[in-house]
């Protein structure tokens, strides 16, 4: 999502069905430097069409290649399951929500997916989408809303902008996962799961804090659908120990 949140789509290397390896491929396809195009994005378009995730992605229906990381994650971690009311902060373009659907089958009104991200999305079946900033005040309640009760688990692929300051990018990744956290906190159920995206030295102090606080257990997981060369990496925390009451002194 531009803004605030949004799915990542950066290449990998091969992989066969399962998503384990089957060797790194050098990129095969070499695009002809067009007028006006920058070389960065002349890297991305080279990459893009080199990249196994993303041929998969289309061969199979899916919305982005973002998925293939969370379904490594979740063949690991077995954090999907049917029935369960999920909530996908960062949606666009879908692909996350796209495979929560399926596997909690609230396609089928059994579980339930709800969806937010600043950009739109096609629909999708079984998910209810907001296009909202999960920044903005009213997104909490609204979100609470939507889901009609605690969530099972809170996926965030949400990913700041950047300006290219490094220290100031770095805050701005800090602060969405901080939000995230805590928002998690305050919709999760006993013995639920928070996934966030996160980059190198992003997830310390507070944010860790949090996490280890209120869930038995943290760590931090980097699926091989995340390029090698990227700081992108997720922390995953589970078993969610419940809600704090604050107690009145009256």
């Amino acid at each position: 999502m531009s803004g605030g949140a949004g799915k990542g789509g950066g290449p990998g290397k091969g992989k066969n069905s399962s998503g384990r390896g089957s060797g790194a491929r050098e990129l095969g396809v070499r695009l002809k430097t067009a007028r006006g195009r920058t070389h960065s994005s002349q890297l991305w378009l080279e990459r893009q069409l080199n990249d196994p995730y993303v041929a998969r992605a289309k061969r199979e229906g899916r919305r982005s290649r973002a998925i293939y990381k969370l379904i490594e994650i979740n063949d690991k971690a077995k954090l999907l399951k049917p029935g369960q009311r999920v909530l996908d902060l960062g949606a666009a373009p879908g692909g996350w929500s796209q495979l929560a659907a399926e596997i909690t089958d609230s396609v089928n009104g059994r579980g339930k997916v709800v969806a937010i991200d600043l950009l739109p999305i096609d629909p999708i079946p079984g998910v209810d989408f907001e296009q909202m900033d999960f920044m903005d005040d009213a997104a909490p309640d609204r979100l609470k809303a939507m889901l009609g009760g605690p969530a099972d688990l809170v996926l965030s692929d949400m990913a700041a902008n950047t300006v290219g300051h490094r220290a100031t990018d770095h805050l701005r990744i800090i602060a969405l996962v901080e939000a995230a956290a805590h928002f998690a906190v305050e919709v999760l159920a006993p013995g639920g799961a928070f996934l966030a995206k996160v980059f190198q030295g992003g997830t310390e102090g507070d944010v860790l804090a949090l996490l280890k606080r209120d869930f038995a257990v943290v760590k931090h997981l980097k699926p091989a659908a995340s390029r090698a060369g990227s700081s992108e990496m997720y922390v995953l925390a589970t078993g969610f120990r419940g809600r704090k009451e604050t107690v009145s002194a009256d």
